[in-house]
C-alpha cells in the first residue's frame, strides 16, 4: 500500500513539473514573437476610445502619490481619460492626497464609496467605480502600481486590434524586489507566473487569467456579467471564468508593464496568498460542479488544472513527504527507495531549469545572485507554500460549513526607498 501511495504521488509531483516546462517553451517562444504585431497595431489605433481607470484604495497613503504621479504621466490622450480613485472608507490621507492630484489634472477624479458598497473591500469598490465611470474600456490597477508611460496604450492597442479579446492582461514586475530575501523570492515567483503560466497558457491554448491588476476589459462585457462578485477573494479569477464563458478570449500581452510593490514580511505575505488561496479555491468550487455546462470549453481545461494545483498537486507533495518522514523511522518496505531519490534529484533540476529559463526573459534577471536564491527557494519558500494551502482550505472549509461571511484582507503597504 505504501509504495502504491508513493508512486501516485511521485507521479503527480512529476505530471505537473513537466507540464510546466511545456508552458515553459511557450512562454519562451511568445516572448520572442509578441513584439513582431506592435508596429501594426499602431499603424491600426487611428482612434483613441475613452478609457475609465479604476484604482480602488482603502488607506492607500503610503503609496498613491507615487501611484498617481505615474499615471498622470501615461501616453494616453487625456481628453479620452478618466482616472478614477475610488476611495472605499479611508480614515488616513488617501482621500486627501487624490484630492490633490484632481485639482491639477481635469482627467483625474476622486470617487467616494456610499452604501452598500462602502467597505465591502475590492471588489465592491470597483463595482461602485464602474457606475460612476463612463469610458468604454476599463483599465484597473492597485493603488500600489507605477505603471510605464505606454502601459495603458498598449492595452487599448491590443484591444482595438482584437475584437474576440474580452480582456487584455499586462506583465507586472516587482519594484521593491531588492529588499530582502522574501522580495527577492517573491520576484521570482512572478517573473515565473508571467512567462510560464500567462505567456505559456497564452500560447499554447489561447488561456489567460485576469490577475488584480494592469488589465483592461471591456464596459460592455462587465455590463453584461453584473461587476464583479462581492464574495470572490480572488475577483480576478473569478472573473476571467465569466468571461471565457461569454465567448472571448482573454489575450496576455507584456508591451504593458507596471510595477507593484510586494509583501516585505512573512505576516503581510502569509495574509495576502492566504487569501489568493482561499480565492482559487472558492472559484475552483463555484465553477467545477458547472463544468460541463461552460459554454467555452477550453477553459473546462483550465478549471481542471486549477483543481489538479491546489488539490492534487499539494496532496502529491504532502503525502510523499509523510511517508519519507515515516520511513525514516518505521521501515514501510518502500521498493522504490533508490528510484524515488533519484526522480527527486531529477525533479530538483527541472525545477531549477524552468525557473533559470524565466529569469532569462528579463534581461536584469539571470545573474549568480539570483541562482543561488533559486537553489534556496525550492527548499524555503516553495515547502512554505503547502502549509499555507493546507491552512487557507482549513479555512474555506470552515467558511462554508459554518456559513461565515467572507471578509477582505487589504494587504500592507511599505514605504518604498531607493534602495528597493
Amino acid at each position: 500500500m505504501a509504495n502504491t501511495l508513493f508512486l501516485l504521488s511521485l507521479s503527480i509531483i512529476w505530471l505537473m513539473l513537466l507540464y510546466h516546462m511545456f508552458l515553459m517553451q511557450g512562454g519562451y517562444l511568445h516572448f520572442l514573437r509578441y513584439e513582431n504585431t506592435i508596429p501594426q497595431w499602431r499603424a491600426n489605433l487611428k482612434v483613441y476610445p475613452k478609457v475609465s481607470i479604476l484604482i480602488p484604495c482603502h488607506n492607500e497613503e503610503v503609496v498613491i502619490e507615487n501611484t498617481l504621479k505615474a499615471m498622470v504621466k501615461l501616453k494616453y490622450p487625456p481628453e479620452q481619460l478618466e482616472i478614477s480613485v475610488i476611495n472605499d472608507n479611508s480614515n488616513d490621507r488617501t482621500g486627501e492626497i487624490a484630492e490633490g492630484f484632481a485639482e491639477k489634472y481635469p482627467f483625474v477624479k476622486v470617487v467616494a464609496t456610499e452604501g452598500e458598497f462602502a467597505g465591502k473591500g475590492k471588489s465592491s469598490a470597483l463595482n461602485y467605480g464602474l457606475s460612476q465611470s463612463t469610458g468604454s474600456i476599463v483599465v484597473v490597477y492597485d493603488a500600489d502600481n507605477t505603471p510605464e508611460s505606454m502601459a495603458v496604450q498598449y492595452l487599448v492597442m491590443a484591444m482595438v486590434n482584437d475584437p474576440k479579446a474580452g480582456a487584455i492582461v499586462g506583465k507586472f514586475r516587482v519594484i521593491n524586489a531588492k529588499k530582502n530575501l522574501l522580495t527577492r523570492f517573491i520576484n521570482i515567483e512572478t517573473i515565473c507566473f508571467q512567462w510560464m503560466a500567462q505567456a505559456g497558457r497564452w500560447f499554447w491554448f489561447k488561456i489567460t487569467t485576469i490577475p488584480g491588476t494592469n488589465f483592461a476589459i471591456r464596459r460592455e462585457i462587465l455590463d453584461r456579467l453584473g461587476g464583479w462578485d462581492v464574495k470572490a477573494l480572488s475577483e480576478d479569477t473569478e472573473l476571467t471564468i465569466r468571461v471565457y464563458d461569454l465567448g472571448y478570449h482573454i489575450r496576455f500581452f507584456p508591451a504593458a508593464i507596471t510595477w507593484e510593490q510586494e509583501p516585505e514580511n512573512g505576516k503581510v505575505w502569509w495574509k495576502q496568498r492566504t487569501r489568493w488561496a482561499r480565492g482559487n479555491q472558492y472559484v475552483i468550487m463555484k465553477f467545477l460542479l458547472k463544468v460541463f455546462t461552460l459554454k467555452r470549453k477550453g477553459i473546462i481545461f483550465d478549471l481542471i488544472y486549477f483543481f489538479f494545483t491546489y488539490f492534487l498537486f499539494f496532496f502529491g507533495v504532502i503525502l510523499s513527504n509523510i511517508l519519507f518522514f515515516i520511513n525514516l523511522f518505521v521501515d514501510l518496505e518502500l521498493k522504490i527507495g533508490n528510484v524515488a531519490l533519484i526522480l527527486w534529484v531529477l525533479a530538483y533540476f527541472l525545477y531549477i531549469t524552468e525557473v533559470m529559463i524565466a529569469l532569462s526573459i528579463e534581461k536584469t534577471e539571470m545573474n549568480i545572485r539570483n541562482f543561488f536564491v533559486v537553489l534556496f527557494m525550492y527548499f524555503t519558500y516553495s515547502q512554505l507554500w503547502i502549509l499555507l494551502v493546507m491552512y487557507a482550505l482549513f479555512l474555506e472549509v470552515k467558511r462554508v460549513l459554518f456559513k461565515q461571511e467572507v471578509k477582505w484582507y487589504k494587504t500592507e503597504r511599505f514605504t518604498i526607498d531607493k534602495g528597493s
